[in-house]
């Protein structure tokens, strides 16, 4: 018989035992069993001393706890283990390191606006450029207009621009040519991206993120280092 012990929602051990090796009544009365069986899985649920172990706050876990998370990319418990050595290096108490975790992470985000600036240009011209195609394909005005301006090809006569499909396929012979080689310029783009990583050469957020880590640790040197790095590098660009 296979037998499962669940401290915890937050921890499991897995012990496999004979009956006679391993029974209920060696263990805590506040742990419960899932035994399975041929019939599938029958067990009990948690109890109210169990719910009431459980931690709801980061704060509230173990060292163990916080290190695993934080080797697993979780922000809040790779900030809580940089909270923890704020402690150990000044000898001051919980809310106290908080105060001076809130400096470091203002400290962090300092100069990030110019820093993403390329990222809200290329947030705008994808919106402008995904939204404006749809009235250069299908919209007669406006296609007629960028004919005038920028095409100066001849005209269908009315009766083949009366829906909004006729004008898209009078639209799309000067329209195909530009978005066929956006589309392919992105993708190699992404091939070239994917390039670099593969030889360990950091593309601009990850280059962005190394200088940032590396200006917080010297701002602050009496803190671990790779902890001060990870948290840089794990926060946000932006608030």
């Amino acid at each position: 018989m296979s037998l499962r012990l669940f401290s915890s929602p937050l921890t499991r051990i897995a012990v496999r035992a004979r009956p006679q090796v391993l029974s209920a009544a060696c263990l805590a009365p506040e742990y419960r069993f899932m035994s399975t069986t041929s019939e599938g899985h029958v067990g009990l649920k948690p109890t109210i001393a169990m719910a009431k172990e459980c931690p709801r706050e980061f704060y509230e876990m173990g060292n163990d706890m916080i290190i695993r998370l934080a080797a697993e990319g979780v922000f809040e418990a790779i900030q809580e283990r940089l909270v923890r050595d704020i402690m150990a290096v000044d000898e001051i108490e919980y809310d106290e390191a908080r105060e001076v975790m809130a400096e470091i992470s203002s400290k962090n985000q300092e100069g990030m606006f110019v820093q993403t600036l390329p990222y809200y240009a290329g947030i705008s011209t994808g919106l402008v450029g995904a939204f404006g195609s749809i009235p250069l394909c299908f919209e007669r005005n406006t296609v007629a207009w960028f004919n005038d301006r920028f095409v100066t090809t001849e005209v269908p006569p009315p009766e083949d621009l009366e829906t909004w499909l006729e004008v898209g396929s009078w639209a799309w012979n000067w329209m195909e040519p530009p978005l066929g080689q956006i589309s392919f310029f992105l993708l190699a783009l992404q091939f070239a991206r994917a390039q670099m990583e593969n030889l360990g050469i950091k593309p601009y957020t990850a280059m962005m993120k190394s200088r940032r880590a590396e200006r917080l640790a010297n701002a602050f040197p009496k803190y671990s280092p790779q902890l001060i790095k990870e948290f840089s590098k794990a926060q946000s660009l932006v608030n």
